[in-house]
């Protein structure tokens, strides 16, 4: 291949964006437990192989390009305008799609991170708001800040083969926290459990919440994403 990729070779910036995504990662997810560690571990990797391609080397194009004969007069470090043949129209297409989803998937992530603080200064059982909507509503913001940014914006092919490892393994991350705050609280959690989904709302749930924050004003605090 000897046509240059543009958007390519700023490690500097590449360096940068890292540090400040996994501080923002470990930051609020603030694991604890081994199995916590290990599921930022996997975010972690994520991060890196995501930005060293989109800022340094775009090693995704170069091995399509290499291995597979792709159209070089097309070319550009966006797989998804590679492969599709649209250049510089369909980096900005998957720019805006990519962004939007990861700026909505990092308001979730807060909001929920928000709302399980608060609940935990008034000692209650935090079932409102997104918590009405999904069990782990930082989790959900998580999948959606990295589908986004790592699927839709950037793919690459680390990126889109870690994208359904986190997910796992946050699934299974979640399992364990569950058990935890059922010993902790018992049929109350059960119920809750029962009525609200892990990840995905139900459908129409995003405008009616299943639970209001006065109906939960006298539970305790639950520990979970």
């Amino acid at each position: 291949m000897k046509e240059p990729i543009v958007h390519s070779g700023a490690w500097g910036i590449a360096l940068i964006v890292v540090v400040v995504a996994s501080w923002l990662l470990y930051r609020y997810l603030a694991p604890k437990t081994w199995k916590e560690w290990a599921s930022a571990g996997v975010v972690q990797a994520f991060i890196i192989a995501l930005y060293a391609e989109m800022y340094g080397f775009p090693l995704t194009i170069y091995l399509l390009v290499r291995f597979f004969g792709l159209d070089q007069t097309h070319l550009s470090a966006n797989l998804w305008s590679t492969l599709l043949g649209l250049g510089e129209t369909g980096m900005m297409i998957a720019m805006i799609l990519g962004y939007g989803l990861l700026f909505a998937g990092f308001g979730i992530f807060m909001e929920g991170w928000r709302e399980l603080h608060r609940a935990r200064k008034e000692n209650r059982l935090v079932t409102d708001r997104l918590y009405g909507l999904v069990r782990h509503p930082q989790y959900t913001g998580l999948f959606l800040a990295l589908f986004g940014e790592g699927v839709v914006h950037w793919p690459t092919v680390f990126s889109i083969a870690l994208f359904p490892v986190i997910v796992l393994v946050y699934h299974l991350l979640a399992r364990s926290e569950e058990r935890k705050v059922e010993e902790q609280f018992g049929d109350e959690y059960r119920v809750y459990r029962k009525r609200v989904p892990m990840f995905i709302p139900r459908w129409g749930q995003w405008r009616a919440p299943t639970t209001t924050r006065s109906e939960s004003s006298n539970d305790n605090s639950l520990d979970i994403g």
